[in-house]
């Protein structure tokens, strides 16, 4: 029998969460589909827990070369015509799969789909929305607007644009969907579909920084510059992830400019002249409010 979707989890040691990941994947009320875990050889209680699961389950427990390259083992080792790509630390929500598949059923003609999700704690509480907008190419250059696990696509396109890029560690799905995304027009889906989870713990904050000089690197690669608007967040995550207060917005603000000339001299070789109007206007506003928490990355 043909398989409708493949979900596939890259895992390593998330023991205390996983298994509210993997409740999640069997309460959708689907039948024919196929779970896979690709665990990079955990050394806690996650593999225990695979165990339980194993009647329901493909999992295989073995070194690899980080998250990419356990995603995409999945892909390689499973069937469905879909491929659903769920983090050990997120959820799906009720129903997500039957609605993805649905669409799918009716629209054959579309190859990525992509929904609404929140972020979410620990415990499962919905911190706040994750931001979504519709569709729009250019805009995806600018500011990543997809929520990965809220992503699904199917399988005829890895034979199209080839696999997750095993060099990437933190933002193989940002490159994945603008490699896709020059080609292909993908479809927002206005349902909340997945919860990821935000803590402390969480790569992407622990690592602020180092995501950021991944991506920048990675959209100097893929589109030829790095745009504007990521130089200006590279500058902004240098100076929140060394502890700077925004409650001394003088020292906040002067070490927020010269991380950005740094970043505009690594990325792009010279400094734009409209950046000296976004420092004055920070300037201007550390004067006269004496606060940097309004301090507003430009739009362009």
């Amino acid at each position: 029998m043909e398989i409708d979707i493949s979900v596939i989890t890259p895992s390593y040691d998330q023991g205390r969460m996983i298994e509210r990941m993997i409740q999640s994947v069997f309460y959708q009320n689907i039948h024919n589909f196929e779970y896979m875990d690709s665990n990079g050889g955990s050394t806690d209680v996650t593999v225990d827990i695979l165990h339980r699961y194993q009647k329901r389950l493909i999992w295989v427990s073995e070194k690899d070369y980080g998250q990419a390259d356990a995603v995409n083992k999945g892909i390689r080792s499973t069937s469905g015509k879909i491929i659903g790509w769920l983090n050990s630390d997120d959820i799906y929500y009720p129903n997500a799969l039957k609605t993805v598949l649905t669409f799918f059923s009716n629209r054959p003609d579309v190859y990525v789909v992509y929904g609404e999700a929140n972020h979410i704690d620990e415990n499962d509480n919905v911190l706040e929305r994750y931001y979504t907008e519709p569709w729009d190419y250019e805009r995806l250059k600018k500011i990543c607007f997809l929520c990965q696990p809220a992503v699904f696509f199917r399988r005829r396109v890895t034979e199209r644009f080839g696999m997750l890029d095993t060099s990437l560690r933190y933002c193989m799905d940002y490159e994945y969907w603008l490699r896709m995304g020059a080609n292909i027009k993908f479809i927002y889906l206005k349902q909340t579909l997945a919860g990821s989870r935000m803590y402390r713990d969480n790569k992407t904050l622990r690592d602020r920084a180092r995501v950021h000089v991944e991506i920048n690197n990675m959209l100097k690669r893929r589109l030829g510059t790095t745009p504007t608007r990521w130089i200006y967040n590279f500058a902004f995550a240098v100076v929140d992830s060394k502890g700077y207060d925004r409650g001394q917005p003088r020292k906040y603000v002067l070490l927020l400019i010269l991380s950005t000339l740094y970043a505009f001299l690594r990325w792009r070789h010279y400094i734009p002249l409209l950046t000296m109007g976004t420092f004055g206007r920070w300037l201007w506003q550390c004067l006269q409010k004496g606060m940097g928490k309004g301090l507003e990355i430009p739009m362009t």
